[in-house]
């Protein structure tokens, strides 16, 4: 394939990559705001549009074993189409967080939450939006971006700190709903990993305009909890 062919798949490949973190992104946002007003008809299409993120991730590995087949790209070039295949895989990943919300709010039904969900939904905008950003630099290959924004995640540890003790109380105060205040636990879980994972598509970015894969220290490395 000629260079300007190949450019021109890569550019199409990344592109499709933005649309997979897009699907992740409103899938994610519109998980925890079916859970905040108790939407369960809402929840179930979530729950169900996973698997067009899923159809989405394989389509691209597809995509992109082909060309590697039969195009056989070299350093910077494969350096691409390898980071694209971890990309696409810790998205689909993060779909899996947003189905799982909605799995805990479909076995939970429609109940009052225990706690006020704003801290919750201030550690799903943050990484979602940290998610969007990670992903405008890795298209663009700004590994100076993908290096600053894993520090933002010390944000989202912060209000799951802050919601972890909020449940703790919850369960003191009111023993009887132990089981369902725990699921709240693992929705917070949920959103902190998502934000973890961003990390890796960073790391990802680095490994592209580098070619050194290494860690990107997302903290001072303390304990939250």
């Amino acid at each position: 394939m000629p260079r300007s062919g190949l450019d021109n798949e890569i550019f199409i490949l990344k592109n499709e990559v933005l649309i997979l973190g897009s699907m992740v992104e409103q899938s994610m946002i519109s998980a925890v705001t079916a859970l905040k007003k108790g939407d369960l008809l809402s929840a179930h299409t979530i729950y169900n549009s996973d698997k067009e993120i899923n159809d989405k991730r394989y389509a691209l590995e597809n995509a992109i074993i082909i060309l590697i087949a039969t195009q056989q790209p070299m350093a910077h070039d494969l350096r691409i189409l390898a980071a694209i295949l971890e990309v696409a895989g810790e998205l689909e990943r993060m779909g899996d967080y947003a189905k799982g919300i909605c799995k805990i709010m479909l076995k939970l039904g429609a109940v009052t939450p225990p706690i006020k969900m704003d801290d919750i939904e201030k550690m799903a905008n943050k990484a979602t939006d940290m998610l969007h950003r990670a992903l405008g630099a890795f298209v663009d290959e700004d590994s100076s971006l993908a290096n600053a924004i894993p520090m933002e995640d010390d944000e989202v540890d912060a209000l799951y700190a802050t919601v972890y003790e909020a449940l703790i109380s919850a369960m003191t105060h009111d023993t009887k709903k132990i089981s369902q205040t725990t699921r709240y636990l693992w929705v917070a879980h949920n959103l902190e990993r998502m934000a973890d994972r961003v990390t890796n598509i960073c790391e990802r970015t680095v490994f592209i305009a580098t070619g050194d894969l290494m860690e990107i220290d997302s903290s001072d490395d303390e304990e939250t909890l």
